[in-house]
């Protein structure tokens, strides 16, 4: 199978890594990619934002399959040039894509599906939104309507943030806030069958104990020890196989991924958000201990045969993943630092890298590498993530301490 991956940060590599070791896979292009994946594929220059160039290169390159990892491609259409060639695509049309596109098209397709979500409103005014703010009062929940790389999301016990957060978009949807611990879960689908991944859990702020400004991801762990063990299958049941069936319904079917985003409340599961793709970091620790291979199962999906697929197999222990950010990230990331300790070493995944002409290796984004390890226990998986942390240098380098130390020493719980 030739497969085309599209994208170019930290879960490209992740997804690259996996689709390398398919015995399956004989040809892998990744597009544009990053210097990590050229060193398991071949890079190819594309604009991953033309749906008319990227499926140019698919027919030009005789993909069988082509993987989309980021949600603009896919807002964008991408999926629709692709599949409009004739080639298997994996991942949403650009009409399913809003799931993740519009926040407020996701809170209406749950309301009409039933699933469990947060209570809201959509504001497009400074009136309404300091209406809706008051009406649940703090910890206030803005999140920009559209896509923002992760970083769109306000979570604030002050008004005035939570104001000025909002007055920055365009459309914002405010939410109460949903208080218990978060949960991931991917959930592979080709629009009717439905296969979850394991749950994960990351952490979203820049600092230790969750302080400090919202990132794109710090760190990620799974499985997840405390989590109660009908999780997946409630989830399953009042979340995915609804929202599979509203989408049906408004004659746009929901094929790839979907991300969702679930706070574990003292009502139950209840959803935070949907996205249309793999998550990035959780994407590095999930597929760590996939032992099914990854090439079948999305071409499973992407060609509606998902449910003739055998369930999924999955390797012993946990994984652990850390990652290190560049200088002035989340605000503004530093480019052009040179990094030292990470080519070649198995378990880093490179996301913000760029290589120099001397072949020097650079930092070239804010989430620079994913540290990524697994372990008979998550204490070791977390040790040897860390061990991989304490291995690579660059200047201003920052990364969190306590990822995944809080499940370690059992001191998560649901309410």
């Amino acid at each position: 199978m030739r497969v085309l991956l599209l994208g170019s940060g930290g879960r490209e590599h992740a997804i690259a890594a996996a689709l390398a070791a398919d015995p399956a896979v004989t040809d892998l292009i990744c597009a544009p990619g990053n210097p990590g994946t050229a060193a398991i594929a071949v890079n190819a220059e594309v604009d991953p934002l033309d749906p008319d160039a990227v499926a140019g290169l698919a027919v030009e390159r005789a993909v069988d399959l082509v993987v989309v990892g980021p949600e603009a491609p896919l807002v964008a259409g991408v999926a629709d040039a692709v599949r409009g060639k004739g080639i298997a695509c994996f991942g949403p049309s650009k009409a399913a894509a809003q799931l993740e596109g519009s926040k407020a098209f996701a809170k209406d397709v749950m309301r009409a599906a039933g699933v469990p979500t947060a209570r809201s409103f959509v504001c497009t005014s400074a009136d309404e939104l300091a209406a809706a703010l008051d009406t649940f009062g703090p910890p206030y929940v803005v999140k920009d309507d559209g896509l923002a790389a992760g970083k769109g999301v306000v979570v604030t016990g002050s008004r005035d943030e939570a104001l000025a957060h909002g007055a920055g978009c365009e459309r914002v949807v405010v939410e109460e806030y949903l208080a218990g611990p978060e949960v991931s879960l991917f959930v592979v689908t080709d629009g009717t069958a439905a296969v979850p991944l394991q749950p994960a859990q990351d952490f979203k702020r820049i600092g230790d104990g969750d302080t400090g400004p919202n990132t794109g991801g710090m760190g990620a762990y799974s499985p997840l020890p405390w989590a109660p063990a009908d999780l997946v299958e409630e989830v399953m049941a009042s979340v995915v196989q609804p929202t599979l069936a509203q989408m049906r319904d408004r004659g746009t079917p929901f094929a790839g991924v979907l991300y969702v985003g679930l706070a574990l409340t003292a009502q139950g599961p209840k959803v935070i958000e949907f996205n249309c793709r793999f998550g990035d970091p959780e994407t590095q620790v999930v597929l760590a201990r996939l032992e099914t291979p990854l090439a079948g199962v999305l071409h499973a999906a992407a060609v509606g045969r998902l449910a003739e697929d055998p369930p999924l197999a999955w390797r012993p222990g946990s994984a652990v993943c850390v990652v290190m950010a560049s200088a002035g990230y989340p605000e503004s990331a530093r480019k052009g630092d040179v990094i030292t300790g990470a080519d070649g070493v198995p378990g880093v995944i490179h996301a913000g890298t760029a290589r120099r002409a001397d072949g020097a290796l650079l930092t070239a984004g804010g989430r620079v590498l994913t540290c990524t390890a697994t372990g008979d226990t998550l204490a070791d998986a977390r040790a040897a993530a860390y061990r991989l942390v304490d291995a690579i240098t660059f200047d201003g380098a920052q990364h969190r301490t306590d990822i995944a130390l809080a499940a370690e020493k059992g001191a998560v719980t649901v309410p």
